[in-house]
Parts: structure tokens; sequence; C-alpha cells
């Protein structure tokens, strides 16, 4: 049966991410006539964010109701679900700033979005406003649930639980994007692939990594060992593969997060250490550029009444599946579909993270929502 449920996206005007989840959420049946509410304060990127839903749903042949407005509170009431993609004070001036001041002190980073002085400046911005967010919608939508993806996810997560009732799950793609990943560094498809993630928010390990066949189960480490070996370690991911060698499990956040987040990678008197791990400093500036010029060139040869009419196959503008993990706990927690969620704890799963696990949220594969 239909479910006439109310997702509230706000930083809409992240326009493909908002794409991608939409054409998850309506690829479901029973979510196909949702109310989805898109928020932002930029009104052009919401128009175009806005255009963009309308042509996903057309494509699935779903018929939500669609509503665009500039009006956080208006779009978070009655809201069954919240979606949460904001960057507070967007790429200029917030990223350009964090990145730029620490370098002038000798303090290279790659993204500089999780810890160190940019994850932590980044947290100070945006935890006001998670907090404004998180006030509207105790008072228009109490009962909500409100998935965050938004960085620095620890300290983000952590603050709305201290300072708010709002029931809140932390969302990254990361555990299940690099288990893609390994599987196609091994050569094994992601459908056998069975595995056992544990820690917090950028930085969990596999603590096993198996492939199920009919003669049993296969511990895939030795084949992840002989990526190593064979000198087959991908150029953009040494960090990981090195640390896997010191640690003996694999870490599921980038190499270019990871170089950040540990002394051992990024050394003021060891240049040969970032050609020897092919270390990209600046990565997070560079990628926003990328992004951002990318769009725009998009925008400036399409009129948006062209672009509603345009398929979306086979480009950025694909609606595959994409398997964004909010859309599995929309599923899971309204339709009570059974499958695994990839999502933060934030109530203590893990023992033997202890405390640590409500300050800082955990991962947890297979753990039940």
């Amino acid at each position: 049966s239909l479910l006439m449920l109310k997702i509230t996206f706000i930083g809409a005007g992240s326009t493909v991410f908002t794409k991608n989840l939409l054409g998850d959420i309506l690829s479901y049946p029973e979510l196909a006539e949702a109310n989805i509410a898109l928020f932002d304060i930029d009104p052009v990127r919401l128009r175009e964010s806005e255009t963009i839903a309308r042509r996903v749903a057309e494509t699935l042949g779903a018929h939500p109701r669609i509503e665009a407005t500039t009006d956080r509170r208006a779009a978070l009431v009655g809201a069954d679900y919240a979606i949460c993609m904001i960057q507070v004070g967007g790429y200029n001036p917030g990223t350009v700033i964090d990145f730029e001041i620490p370098k002038r002190y000798g303090l290279r980073q790659t993204i500089g979005d999780t810890i160190g002085i940019g994850g932590i400046m980044r947290a100070l911005r945006t935890i006001p406003v998670l907090l404004e967010i998180c006030g509207d919608m105790e008072e228009v939508c109490p009962e909500v649930t409100f998935l965050n993806y938004v960085n620095p996810m620890a300290m983000n997560c952590w603050a709305i639980n201290r300072a708010s009732q709002i029931k809140t799950v932390g969302l990254c793609h990361s555990v299940q994007g690099t288990a893609w990943q390994i599987a196609f560094d091994i050569g094994v498809s992601m459908e056998e692939i069975s595995y056992l993630c544990a820690g917090i928010n950028h930085m969990a390990f596999y603590l096993r990594f198996e492939r199920t066949t009919p003669e049993g189960v296969e511990d895939l480490y030795p084949r992840i060992q002989k990526v190593v070996d064979e000198c087959r370690v991908p150029d953009w991911n040494r960090v990981r593969y090195e640390v896997f060698t010191r640690l003996g499990y694999f870490v599921t956040e980038s190499s270019e997060h990871f170089a950040e987040y540990t002394p051992w990678f990024i050394k003021r008197d060891r240049p040969d250490l970032i050609d020897r791990f092919n270390i990209p400093l600046d990565e997070y500036m560079r990628r926003c550029e990328e992004q951002i010029q990318g769009w725009e060139e998009l925008r400036d040869d399409l009129s948006w009444q062209s672009l509603a009419m345009i398929p979306l196959g086979g480009s950025m503008l694909s609606s595959a599946l994409k398997g964004f993990t909010g859309s599995n706990v929309i599923s899971l927690e309204a339709l009570g579909a059974l499958q695994v969620v990839v999502y933060n704890a934030n109530k203590g799963e893990w023992d033997k993270l202890g405390k640590a696990s409500l300050k800082l949220g955990a991962y947890g594969a297979g753990v039940p929502y």
C-alpha cells in the first residue's frame, strides 16, 4: 500500500545529491506518492533542484507531491523524515578559509571536514544551524527522524544528541563504498561478499570481509594481501593499503581522508611521503571547484526548460538506484523492510566502545535500527 509520508530535504540546492537520493526513495513503490518538500536558502539552486526532482519522478513513473520553498519551518511542518545535506558557509568563504589560513602556518590538509582545524571550524559554524533546525523540528514535527549527512558527522551528531530530543541518525557512504572498491580490487562480485564493520565515523574497520560460496565461507583478507604482494595497489589508494599492511584490517575512509587523520603521512619535513603515498593536498578545494565548474557548464549549455525534457539515463542525471543509506533507513522504518543498513549507531550498540559510542557514533553493519 502507498504511504503518504512527508520527506523534507534540507539543503536541497545540493542538486545532484538530492536527485540521487530522491531517485532511490521514489524507486520504492510504497513511497512513489510521498510528499516531498525541498528547502534551500538559495532560490536559484532550489529551482534547479525542483526541476530535476520532477524529471526524476517522471522518469520513474512516480507521482509524488513536490513542493519547493525557502521557508524552512514550512518545509518541515508535519515531516516524517528530514534529510540534511547543508554546507554552512559554502565553498567560498567557508572551505577556502578552512584551508588557506592553516596553510599559511604550515598545516596542510586534504579534505578538512572531519577533525583537525578544518573539521573543528566546520563544526563550529555548522552546529548552531543544525540546532536551529532541530528547534524548528521540535515545534512542527517532533516525531521526525532526522537523517544527517553533514560533516563533521561525529561532532554534529554529538551536539544534536546533547542539545535536542530529535531522533537523529548519522549517515555516510564510506562503509558500503569502500566494500565495493575492495571487491573491485580483488575481483570478487559484491553480491557474494558479506562483512562486519565497526568503529567511529570516517574510521571504521572491516573486522570480517568474507565470501560465501557453495564450498563454504572464504576469508577475503588473503586476497586483499595479494593485491599488495602483486603490486596492484591503486595509485590513489596507497595510504589505506599501507594502513592495512601495518594494522591487518582495512579502513573504510578514503586514503586522502586517512592521510590527515593521523600524524603518519603529512609531515612538514617529509615531502617525500607526499610523493610516495600520492597524497592529494588541498583535494577538497579541487573537488569543490570541479563540481562548481561542471554544474555551471551544464546550466550554461541547457535552459531549464530543455533540461526538464532531457533523458536521465547514462549521465550525471542517471536515476539508477544508488543504494543511498537514507532511503534504506526510510524503507526499513516506514515499510518494515528487512535489510542490512549501515549507519552511525548512537545508543551504545557496540559494548566495547563504551561511552565513545554515545559521544562519537559507531558504525554498525547489520545492527537492527
